[in-house]
């Protein structure tokens, strides 16, 4: 089965992200710690995250060419989240520093007896965008658009501005944030996390939750990562149910293992693969990416993942 949409031929991205970055400090523990109890850690690390900073690292490994538009503070963890963007080759033209401001951050618990992690976070108001902010600029030459809802108004008027480009406009969704629903049916890919439906309108079964998703926002295509159990998307009245691929030397960290599928996903789109295929592949890069601590520590190669999708 083929996507609903008609790639642009000519683009100066293959792939605009905005949205979330932020710099992770990752603490591995023998068992997640009881309530009022303390535990001694195994080892701790830090290092650059963000759903969609590490969404553009993850695409970029992959051959394609990425842009990410977002805020950092001027601080050390700015510093950090920006150099590692650049590393990567990742386009920074509408990235910027906002004065006063701190990067945000994230403390993770990683359960090394099953890579689980377990995610505090903050962000800074400063590094919020209104929409006076959009930068519309942004999205005047790309395939795909690829965002969080954490600043929804922004995100509006860059899915209208992008849409109008016939660029096709994803969004990564794991929590209820103000005018989330208007900004839902401005978009052409959802791609939310198990639990999400049950916070937004209380479905807890999966299929129902789905059709309910496409018959409210019109979406081309709406899934759900399940984890260890693979993904469900629906695309038209068709389910396409893929399971989870073995992690490689088994799962050390699951941090950013949602951020990897939607990689995957956008890469198969892209590509020109089928739906099905396209999840194959989404949940391949998943696997690959928890083969070692920390969001984009482990992102494949084009090699890498070629080798596991033919040895499995």
């Amino acid at each position: 089965m083929h996507f609903p949409f008609t790639l642009k031929k000519d683009a100066d991205f293959d792939v605009v992200g905005f949205g979330t970055n932020a710099v992770d400090f990752l603490i591995e523990v023998p068992r997640y710690p009881e309530f009022n109890s303390k535990i001694e850690l195994t080892d701790y690390s830090q290092a650059p995250g963000g759903e969609i900073a590490t969404a553009m690292v993850g695409l970029q490994r992959l051959g394609m060419r990425t842009s990410y538009v977002g805020r950092f503070g001027t601080d050390t963890a700015g510093d950090i989240g920006m150099s590692s963007l650049q590393r990567e080759g990742v386009d920074l033209t509408y990235a910027e520093k906002i004065d006063g401001a701190q990067t945000q951050i994230a403390f993770i618990i990683i359960d090394e007896q099953s890579g689980e992690r377990t995610v505090i976070w903050k962000r800074d108001a400063k590094l919020h965008y209104t929409e006076a902010d959009a930068l519309l600029d942004a999205v005047r030459s790309t395939k795909v658009l690829h965002f969080t809802p954490h600043d929804a108004r922004a995100c509006m008027l860059l899915a209208e501005k992008a849409r109008a480009n016939r660029t096709i406009v994803s969004i990564d969704v794991d929590n209820v944030f103000e005018d989330l629903e208007s900004l839902l049916g401005s978009v052409d890919i959802i791609t939310a996390s198990s639990d999400f439906p049950a916070k937004l309108f209380g479905a807890t079964d999966h299929r129902t939750a789905l059709r309910e998703m496409q018959r409210r926002y019109g979406a081309g295509v709406v899934g759900l990562t399940l984890g260890d159990a693979g993904s469900l998307l629906l695309c038209g009245d068709k389910f396409v149910e893929t399971p989870a691929f073995e992690v490689p030397g088994g799962c050390k960290d699951t941090t950013g293992a949602g951020d990897s599928f939607r990689v995957g996903l956008i890469y198969g789109l892209i590509a020109g693969q089928t739906v099905e295929q396209s999840a194959r592949i989404a949940n391949a890069v998943a696997a690959l990416k928890c083969r070692a601590v920390g969001a984009r520590t482990a992102l494949p190669t084009p090699q890498e993942l070629d080798a596991l999708l033919k040895n499995t």
